[in-house]
């Protein structure tokens, strides 16, 4: 190639506008790009703004939440609390526990439920004491106490009570079935039926003693039955009407009336 074909070609070359190439995102891409970075980043202050609004309203720290701590023995709660639905929890212990509401407390387990503690009471929401046990004494301040069990109560020693009766149109029954029954007072036993019967039967004797003091029969009408009858005599007529005697032991028995008494004769019942 020649010097002036060089110059030429050169000059040629030096005339021509270079090429550009643009690289990146413009028009209205990059104004859409932009918009979504904005709204990203106000989601996420948004998000940060309530993360932190519920982390200072739950109180949430490094021990728990609120009033719920987390210690080495389980969780602790403080103040007032409510459960919506069952808690379960092998132990429990609290403060007095108080139901402002009316609510149904249901403590099950499979293997028992234990309660511990220096007192347990349960008060009505008027405060009056409904029941209360301790180490020296359980006490039911209820109008009414009322056992459903087919067994009824049993009781390992005493019970003292000032009254015992039994359900409005209901009978009440004292019952010792293999043991013998005893009512002692030291000032008196009254037994009184004022619109019914008293009946003592027994297998073997019955005895009625006063030691200082007399028995007395009062009614109008006072039956000796089936009174061991005494011989009469044998020239003595059979009659109706008879005297009742009485032998050194105590033994009544009859025997029949005469114009005097008839007991030494007929006192064979007394041998």
């Amino acid at each position: 190639m020649t010097q002036e074909q060089c110059t030429h070609r050169n000059n040629v070359q030096s005339t021509e506008k270079p090429h550009v190439y643009k690289v990146g995102i413009y028009g209205w891409r990059k104004r859409c790009l932009y918009f979504f970075v904005l709204l990203l980043m106000i989601l996420i202050l948004v998000n940060l703004a309530l993360t932190i609004w519920i982390l200072k309203v739950m109180n949430f720290t490094i021990d728990g939440m609120g009033h719920l701590r987390i210690t080495e023995r389980g969780l602790k709660l403080e103040g007032d609390s409510e459960f919506l639905q069952p808690l379960y929890a092998k132990e429990i212990q609290s403060r007095p526990v108080m139901f402002p509401k009316p609510v149904l407390v249901i403590l099950e387990s499979s293997h028992g439920v234990h309660a511990r503690g220096k007192m347990l009471e349960v008060k009505s929401s008027s405060g009056k004491l409904l029941f209360s046990a301790d180490d020296h004494e359980v006490v039911v301040g209820a109008e009414r106490l009322r056992v459903m069990g087919a067994e009824g109560a049993v009781f390992s020693n005493s019970v003292e009570t000032p009254h015992v009766r039994a359900e409005p149109f209901k009978e009440l029954r004292l019952e010792s079935p293999t043991r013998a029954l005893s009512m002692v007072a030291p000032k008196g036993v009254q037994i009184q039926a004022e619109a019914g019967d008293i009946q003592a039967t027994c297998r073997s004797d019955l005895r009625l003693e006063s030691k200082d003091g007399e028995i007395t029969l009062d009614a109008k009408k006072i039956k000796l039955l089936r009174l061991p009858e005494g011989k009469a005599s044998p020239s003595g007529t059979r009659q109706t009407v008879f005297e009742v005697c009485v032998c050194p032991n105590g033994k009544l028995f009859l025997s029949q009336a005469g114009t005097g008494s008839t007991c030494q004769i007929s006192n064979n019942v007394c041998l």
